[in-house]
């Protein structure tokens, strides 16, 4: 039976302008860019009950599958989760969208046969710490899906831009987010096993952005 693990609920983010920048961008994005095929092939085949960290305006919800139980969505940033509240509505599986911050998930431990992380690594104040909460919260063998922007391998010029960028304007702009990170490496290291992963570029044609190199795929928590 999970040991009951409470922890605080509440708002530890507060970026109002960004958020509406956010809502307004991701939307486009799922459209324009690609985004929504890639937020299908992330969740598909999910079952049991889920834990989403940042899920920003809920646009994953509806791509849940119906062999899903229960998503518990936890996100910190109050204009946010008033999307989200309302995007749950509309969602095929249950979703409970709460506050609280990744970094003390307001879950039991082991009570999550999956966790899900899409485009939220990037913005995190302490992506270990809530990698840790991620495997505290999931089962053994239970599973990790993630889809993140981070470094732009192989190319250079392109990642000097990237710290660069990440050092001065990008997280103020940006609501926290950072355009270098290493997703993959941070997961492997908080100690996932069975890593699996693609690179992609988003959009797939057109312009190229510091934030264009994502990755998609799957780990384990031993």
């Amino acid at each position: 039976m999970p040991v009951q693990d409470p922890q605080p609920a509440r708002d530890v983010v507060h970026h109002p302008l960004f958020a509406r920048f956010y809502t307004r961008l991701s939307e486009a994005a799922d459209v324009r860019a690609g985004v929504g095929a890639h937020r299908e092939e992330l969740l598909a085949g999910l079952t049991g009950r889920v834990v989403e960290i940042g899920p920003g305006n809920g646009l994953n919800f509806s791509r849940y599958p119906a062999t899903v139980s229960k998503v518990i969505a936890v996100e910190p940033e109050p204009h946010l989760r008033k999307s989200a509240l309302e995007a749950a509505q509309y969602a095929e599986v249950p979703v409970e969208v709460v506050p609280g911050s990744a970094q003390e998930l307001p879950v039991a431990s082991e009570s999550c046969d999956a966790a899900v992380c899409s485009l939220v690594l990037c913005s995190l104040p302490d992506v270990r710490e809530a990698l840790s909460e991620l495997r505290r919260v999931l089962r053994p063998g239970g599973e990790l899906r993630f889809y993140e922007h981070g470094f732009a391998e192989g190319r250079p010029r392109m990642m000097r831009l990237q710290r660069a960028l990440d050092r001065t304007v990008w997280p103020r702009v940006f609501g926290g987010c950072h355009t270098g990170r290493d997703p993959v490496g941070e997961i492997g290291t908080a100690g996932f096993t069975n890593v699996s992963f693609r690179r992609l570029l988003v959009p797939r044609e057109g312009p190229v952005f510091p934030s264009s190199f994502h990755v998609l795929g799957s780990a384990r928590r031993p």
